[in-house]
């Protein structure tokens, strides 16, 4: 089973950059989306011509903003809109479906904004988020994949020593976001399987940064321990496909 994972920014903007042919080209049986920007409605219209997928959203009050979706080849047997915690709900950030032996997350987590004004939000959606994903691993094990808003070490991102605690996305408080997840017993895949690999999956889109690889990976798939050490064939990072100032990331499990 493929599982991959594309932070779209606007879907029906990714529809008008080639969208259907870079899904062809992933042959994901299940793609998360972050940032599709619109309504359910305007999400199943946007993707009316994508044969083969069940199609779920979870999208923000807020018109025209955050929004995730989950496109499953397998019809899932439940799907779980949120965190069930109202501060947290209404911005359309976490969908999960339920498989036979696995539940999938797609996640977009907040980003701390300009000045880092919603840093100390973030710590707080850090840890519900983390106490979420763990009360579903009670049952079976967990692939959460999605923009995580954050460059976990200095290998994921091109320029760390401006950035570091500078640059929403890269301050210590993100980072230890991140190290709790991993020290909960979940897996960065990718990292797993190549531990030295310097590759991003987003850049800015000022100043050329994605032609000269002036990256951050922030787009990650995380797994159950149990599962990434039984399952994981392989994690990749699709730097090729173009259509948003994000790439998509994949992993194949057994």
């Amino acid at each position: 089973m493929r599982i991959a994972s594309w932070n779209v920014n606007g879907i029906r903007a990714a529809m008008k950059k080639d969208f259907l042919q870079s899904v062809a080209t992933l042959q994901a049986d299940a793609l998360c989306l972050q940032e599709t920007k619109a309504q359910p409605e305007q999400v199943l219209e946007a993707l009316k011509d994508l044969p083969g997928y069940h199609i779920y959203c979870n999208s923000a009050e807020r018109k025209g903003y955050s929004g995730v979706a989950i496109l499953s080849k397998d019809k899932p047997l439940n799907i779980i809109e949120g965190m069930s915690l109202q501060e947290h709900d209404s911005e359309g950030r976490v969908l999960t479906a339920e498989y036979a032996d696995f539940y999938l997350v797609t996640v977009y987590t907040p980003n701390s904004g300009n000045e880092l004004a919603r840093l100390p939000y973030r710590e707080v959606w850090d840890k519900a988020f983390l106490s979420f994903v763990k009360e579903l691993e009670k049952t079976k094990p967990v692939v959460m994949c999605g923009d995580f808003n954050v460059a976990h070490t200095d290998i994921d991102i091109a320029r760390p020593k401006p950035n570091y605690n500078k640059s929403a996305g890269y301050t210590q408080k993100e980072i230890d976001g991140m190290n709790s997840i991993i020290a909960a017993d979940f897996v960065d895949t990718f990292r797993q399987r190549h531990p030295d690999t310097v590759k991003y999956s987003w850049w800015s889109y000022r100043a050329g940064a994605r032609a000269k690889n002036v990256g951050w990976r922030i787009d990650y798939v995380l797994a159950s321990k149990a599962l990434a050490a039984k399952r994981l064939k392989s994690a990749e990072i699709w730097n090729d496909i173009h259509g948003s100032d994000h790439c998509p990331v994949s992993v194949d499990i057994e």
